[in-house]
């Protein structure tokens, strides 16, 4: 009887100091969460939209639910067999892609022309359809020509499909690159892209202005987005040096960036196109996003 009893309190003692145990874990769980605070809503001043290709490794919607739960409304720079899926999570595309012969040929070369109108007089319906506004399309190559040759080619060959763009109120919208990553890439300076859409003179030719490239050729960012906001129907980010993270790594302070921007008047979206350098690729995502939620 001695024995049953040593045993039976034995037991009796561990299942108790098990519970112990897990009652304990379960509060100090609990309190944990009590701990946490819940990030707070973005502030609805910035629209914020990123880029996928910065973020190859994940799915398409893998990805797209995790924008979703962040707070950013895009993903960006998607051919259109992917719009339905971006959609289907209650997100939009803010810069579309699916027309023209990639950035190294686009309307400075004449010879060119025939083949870029058909590309992007079939492409620009489904923008519409889809409920898109803004196809990206590119300057090409300078290939020795002037700036003034480079503003008659590119407008000869763009005054062809403003008129399709306009009846389907689609903004076609020429980035602005650097032309030492993008060797001889023409359309490499604000001026040169703002002189260009007064010769298109049509709202639906517009500039996505790129703050990573436009650092690169000529700085003063806050001063050319104040002179030239008009003409951007999109914004890109980018960390300077080597398009990492927009945070204190880089010599650009975005906050103050975004605050101009905002002074402006402008509705459009600010796509994150920057490359990850940290291991946690989405905590680097929601801090820049912050970064900029001014």
């Amino acid at each position: 009887m001695n024995c049953i009893s040593r045993r039976t309190a034995i037991k009796t003692a561990l299942i108790g100091g098990v519970a112990l145990a897990t009652e304990n874990l379960n509060a100090a769980k609990n309190q944990s969460k009590k701990n946490t605070k819940p990030e707070k809503p973005l502030k609805g001043n910035i629209r914020h939209s990123v880029s996928k290709w910065c973020f190859g490794e994940y799915s398409l919607d893998e990805f797209c639910g995790i924008c979703k739960e962040i707070g950013i409304e895009s993903v960006e720079l998607l051919d259109p067999a992917d719009w339905p899926i971006v959609k289907s999570h209650g997100l939009t595309v803010a810069m579309a892609q699916g027309a023209g012969l990639g950035i190294d040929r686009g309307f400075n070369d004449p010879s060119l022309h025939d083949e870029l109108v058909a590309s992007y007089e079939k492409v620009i319906p489904m923008v519409a359809e889809a409920g898109l506004t803004n196809l990206i399309c590119f300057s090409g190559k300078r290939n020795g020509v002037t700036d003034l040759q480079g503003w008659e080619n590119c407008e000869t060959g763009l005054k062809r499909i403003i008129p399709i763009a306009e009846k389907y109120n689609v903004v076609l919208t020429m980035e602005l690159l650097n032309s030492i990553g993008h060797k001889d890439y023409l359309c490499d300076h604000t001026v040169w892209g703002a002189e260009l859409c007064k010769r298109v003179g049509s709202p639906n030719f517009k500039l996505l202005y790129d703050i990573y490239h436009m650092q690169i050729m000529e700085g003063n960012i806050i001063e050319h987005i104040q002179k030239y906001h008009t003409y951007f129907s999109h914004i890109h980010t980018g960390g300077v040096p080597g398009r990492a993270e927009i945070d204190e790594t880089q010599e650009l302070y975005y906050p103050a960036i975004m605050k101009a921007l905002v002074d402006t008047g402008y509705k459009g979206f600010v796509g994150q196109e920057f490359v990850p350098k940290q291991v946690d690729k989405i905590a680097s995502l929601k801090k820049c996003i912050r970064i900029c939620d001014i």
